[in-house]
């Protein structure tokens, strides 16, 4: 007699990469599989992350990481994740390497589902692409665009560069660094990138301010700009 928790395994189609699924179908398959691992829903095409190794993703996802969290300890109503599901539309459902939201109390444009998955589209997404560049420049880059994620970064790690997408009129626009090297965000005043030095793995400079030693993220963190950003959501709603 075959026991339920293994005729579920039966009747459930195992989740393959290729698959052309729905996003209920996608969920119904990844939940059922035995060992779960990274599998994203783009385009109603599923695909399933390989082995990620430590310099090419790992390493640089770290440092992301690191600069993303130091933005959101000092900046009330923000959250940040780490490879988190996110049910964009019927047909998407990524898992990023890097969501920073608005919390939804203070005007984020996304909510928790009951089950605990972002809901609709993260205000920052970045992905780490060491091998998956086309896709997060193409399939990933019109899905989160369509969708209305506001900022899009995407790391090529082997081709040492940063793309940092504005979302301005519907479409994606290259934010630039300035004369110093930094990219400044539009949406998160104060989160500010000294790009060639976090590419090349020099933190302590990627931190710091060349030409002043003054930490980058601090002198952001500073700005007026981002305390007036600070101000907004502490007030949202607006009383009046």
């Amino acid at each position: 007699m075959i026991a339920p928790a293994n005729l579920s395994r039966i009747t459930i189609p195992p989740l393959e990469n290729g698959d052309l699924l729905s996003r209920a179908e996608f969920e119904r398959r990844y939940t059922a599989m035995p060992a779960l691992k990274k599998a994203e829903l783009i385009e109603g095409i599923v695909y399933m992350a390989s082995p990620l190794r430590f310099e090419p993703h790992a390493e640089p996802h770290a440092r992301l990481i690191t600069c993303l969290g130091f933005y959101v300890a000092f900046t009330a109503h923000t959250r940040i994740g780490d490879n988190p599901t996110v049910r964009l539309d019927l047909d998407n459902e990524p898992q990023p390497d890097a969501v920073l939201l608005i919390d939804s109390r203070h005007g984020g444009q996304t909510f928790l589902s009951d089950d605990g998955y972002i809901e609709g589209a993260p205000e920052f997404v970045a992905e780490i692409s060491a091998s998956t560049a086309t896709i997060d420049l193409r399939d990933k880059k019109r899905v989160y665009r369509r969708n209305g994620v506001k900022e899009y970064l995407v790391w090529q790690v082997m081709n040492r560069r940063i793309d940092w997408f504005s979302l301005q009129e519907e479409e994606y626009i290259s934010l630039l660094p300035d004369a110093e090297g930094i990219i400044r965000s539009r949406v998160f005043p104060g989160l500010w990138l000294a790009v060639s030095a976090l590419i090349e793995g020099d933190m302590p400079s990627a931190l710091a301010k060349p030409s002043k030693r003054i930490a980058t993220l601090q002198a952001g963190l500073n700005s007026d700009a981002h305390q007036e950003f600070v101000q907004q959501l502490a007030s949202f709603p607006n009383p009046a």
